[in-house]
């Protein structure tokens, strides 16, 4: 055991006031609680802080590079603690092979030339990777992502490849400077989201909708997340240990 009591404490006690947080709103949107998965986004900081989330009952953790989950899932798995790893930042298709088989879910699949990698190096490895397609609902230049009417047609095209199982879509909504600034491009997600639904292989395993960070992932529920992202509210401010 690499971390402190202190620390298991911290991070345990972060993670049931986000797990409040989120009963809530599932409560106010008439949602069952269990519809929403919490990923624990453990970027940047070192290995024990991840290792004390999931042994504090945090079963998923996200991570934005490749350069950093790689090793940490393998000092994970060393110590026989296997989470369910969620990549949520960019991914450049060089760094695809790395993480082939390794990965519960990767949320950042922003054109269709990187699904087409994902799904070619998958079907070579003889798995199935599990997807979702990151939406720019917003249009901010700043964010990667399939515009709104170009995610339709990338789920027609990407749904029928061989190696890779599109599960739904991701999102990240602009900087609120203001409470409620968000929900809009959360509602016109999950808009997409529905309409998406019926042009798909296998509908039923179409049911994730990645949408909420630490500052909104309340109102993402309330427009209908099924899963969200959450880093600072659970591991502190990330800046002290910013590579």
């Amino acid at each position: 055991m690499a971390y402190s009591k202190e620390l298991f404490d911290t991070l345990r006690s972060n993670a049931d006031s986000v797990r409040q947080k989120i009963a809530d709103a599932c409560k106010q949107a008439g949602r069952d609680p269990s519809e929403v998965t919490l990923v624990g986004v453990s970027k940047v900081f070192p290995v024990e802080y991840a290792e004390a989330a999931f042994e504090g009952g945090l079963k998923d953790l996200g991570e934005n590079r490749v350069q950093e989950l790689v090793p940490k899932i393998e000092t994970m798995d060393s110590l026989g603690l296997h989470p369910n790893w969620h990549l949520i930042g960019t991914l450049q298709r060089n760094k695809v092979k790395y993480i082939i088989g390794k990965t519960y879910l990767i949320h950042s699949v922003n054109t269709l030339e990187l699904a087409l990698e994902i799904a070619k190096r998958s079907e070579s490895a003889g798995i199935v990777t599990d997807i979702l397609l990151q939406g720019n609902v917003s249009g901010e230049k700043s964010k990667h992502g399939f515009a709104p009417d170009e995610l339709l047609k990338a789920v027609e095209y990407v749904s029928a490849m061989e190696g890779i199982r599109l599960r739904g879509f991701m999102t990240m909504a602009p900087i609120e400077t203001a409470p409620g600034q968000a929900r809009p491009v959360f509602a016109a997600t999950r808009e997409l989201y529905e309409k998406a639904k019926s042009c798909v292989k296998d509908p039923s395993s179409f049911n994730v909708l990645s949408m909420g960070m630490s500052g909104d992932f309340t109102e993402a529920i309330l427009e209908g997340s099924t899963c969200v992202r959450v880093g600072t509210a659970i591991f502190g401010n990330r800046n002290a240990y910013n590579a």
